[in-house]
């Protein structure tokens, strides 16, 4: 099966993590944000500004690059979130879970959202905004350049 993309623009971006603040409102206040990194951070500063919280602390796990996939290693962890209690954590995707399980673990009663979500890591979060399909690649603005791309039924072999 062919690899699936789903490219979110700026805009894009900003108003799926603008909806997610929305969302995550009513479930407040907030002590304040773990963003995970990197992936986290730009939706963790949208979301940090619309729900008013001025505290963000930074979580960061290496699992995998665009090539490789290893053992989660935790790399820096947040300062001051305790066991999370009040606190909510924020990751641009949930992909395999991966992630998802390592900083539960950390924080283990912080409220988990994230913008995206696929299918496999989907049971580990507990708000999102879209479900993106297992098998897509989602092409976030900070890794992309505009460009002219074939149209689908031409790269599809039609």
């Amino acid at each position: 099966m062919a690899q699936k993309y789903y490219t979110v623009s700026w805009d894009q971006l900003h108003r799926d993590a603008k909806a997610l603040a929305w969302r995550l409102l009513e479930r407040g206040p907030w002590r304040g944000v773990v963003a995970i990194t990197r992936g986290g951070l730009i939706p963790a500063a949208v979301v940090a500004r619309e729900l008013d919280c001025r505290l963000i602390e930074t979580v960061s796990v290496l699992t995998y690059d665009e090539e490789t996939k290893g053992e989660p290693r935790v790399v820096k962890m947040p300062d001051a979130a305790g066991d999370g209690e009040g606190w909510l954590l924020l990751d641009d995707l949930v992909d395999t879970g991966t992630t998802a399980r390592v900083v539960r673990a950390l924080l283990p009663k912080a409220h988990f959202a994230t913008v995206y979500a696929k299918p496999a890591g989907k049971p580990m979060v507990d708000t999102f905004i879209t479900e993106v399909s297992q098998d897509t690649w989602i092409l976030f603005p900070w890794d992309t350049e505009p460009q002219f791309i074939a149209p689908i039924a031409k790269s599809a072999g039609q």
